[in-house]
């Protein structure tokens, strides 16, 4: 887990609260895709096979951190929801775990600004992250229901029968919702501006503007 930056060092003078509440938030939700990344490659192997032959953690490390300014080549360079509808698409043969990760993460970062730093100069507009959090959802309702012509998911995620029960990627996703929320609102007050709320079905909903 990234370490948190020392408050006293010259960069983090250069911060406000809110700043640094930013700096957390995209963090933290980093760290959550990672894993979801992870856990998805590990309930579809078949999905990782199509991108490579290495590990699973040599695959979200590559994604993560490696120099390719979040533009694949195997998904035609897609970003944000458009990477997102690819990971559904009935047509699509090649990998759906990176088209679903890059979707989310690139929508993130997009709010963001394209910046995961953040100081008293930088503005982040709360209507973007409050839509950005609704498209997440969206994005987890497909997860858990979209499936092929044959009735199956495309991607593997919760599971829940007689023998087990589990939520994990559920709770992983509304943990990434709850903190974009959290953020937005705090940050409308503290700016005082004023959200506009979306009220969707999650089966019919449609990813909104951000």
């Amino acid at each position: 887990m990234p370490r948190q930056a020392d408050r006293s060092s010259i960069g983090q003078l250069m911060k406000n609260d809110m700043d640094r509440i930013a700096d957390v938030e995209i963090r933290e939700n980093t760290e959550s895709l990672r894993l979801l990344m992870s856990k998805l490659y590990k309930r579809n192997p078949r999905e990782l096979k199509k991108s490579t032959s290495g590990s699973v953690e040599e695959m979200v490390n590559w994604v993560f951190d490696g120099d390719h300014r979040w533009e694949f080549e195997a998904i035609n360079n897609r970003q944000d929801t458009a990477a997102l509808f690819l990971a559904f698409d009935p047509q699509y043969q090649g990998d759906r775990v990176l088209p679903y990760i890059v979707g989310l993460h690139t929508m993130l970062l997009k709010a963001h600004g394209w910046k995961t730093e953040f100081f008293f100069l930088d503005s982040i507009d709360p209507q973007r992250l409050y839509n950005v959090a609704r498209n997440v959802e969206i994005a987890a309702w497909k997860l858990a229901n979209a499936r092929n012509s044959k009735g199956q998911l495309y991607l593997l995620s919760n599971e829940i029968n007689e023998q087990e029960r589990n939520l994990s990627f559920e709770r992983e996703i509304g943990k990434i919702v709850g903190r974009t929320d959290l953020y937005a609102i705090t940050l409308a007050e503290k700016s005082e501006r004023t959200i506009t709320r979306v009220m969707q079905n999650l089966a019919t909903a449609i990813f909104l503007p951000f």
